[in-house]
């Protein structure tokens, strides 16, 4: 796994620079013939957790990015709970993802695109812990952009 620390710097790092970096894991996704969406979850300035899709290859209908980046992250602390953490994901999260999140407590969620479909927010924010808070639209087109070519690709073929 690539840790990047930005805990030494003194610069607050933008909330574009992680989710570039859960673009770059939806890109292996895509690869992989997987749909194209990454996540990473940072804790004190450094990615701690990495993931994308891997349903597929898994056969494997919970091995969502958010499951992976979560799983990766929990093992770098020791521990399950990511209190303190944040993870950054190129689409909403389903309501599966969301749930995890909820017990990780979790301390901030950042997405890039929504989703209309199968978002956890078209079930309500009742979904996430209580003190999660969530910001989303960062990097917003290009997230969106990768999963909609992707799906068009698809139906084309």
């Amino acid at each position: 796994m690539k840790y990047i620390n930005f805990e030494d710097s003194g610069d607050a790092i933008p909330d574009e620079v992680y989710m570039k970096e859960a673009l770059r894991e939806a890109e292996k996704a895509l690869e992989q013939g997987e749909v194209p969406i990454g996540a990473v979850v940072v804790a004190g300035g450094r990615i701690i957790g990495r993931g994308h899709n891997l349903t597929e290859r898994l056969n494997d209908v919970t091995a969502h990015a958010e499951m992976q980046a979560f799983t990766a992250a929990a093992s770098y602390m020791g521990g399950k709970y990511l209190r303190d953490c944040t993870l950054y994901v190129t689409i909403e999260p389903c309501v599966m993802c969301a749930g995890a999140a909820y017990w990780t407590q979790i301390d901030r969620i950042v997405f890039g695109a929504l989703d209309e479909k199968r978002g956890f927010s078209k079930f309500g924010s009742n979904v996430l812990h209580p003190k999660t808070t969530v910001t989303n639209g960062i990097l917003e087109q290009e997230c969106a952009a990768l999963v909609t070519s992707f799906f068009r690709n698809k139906r084309a073929t």
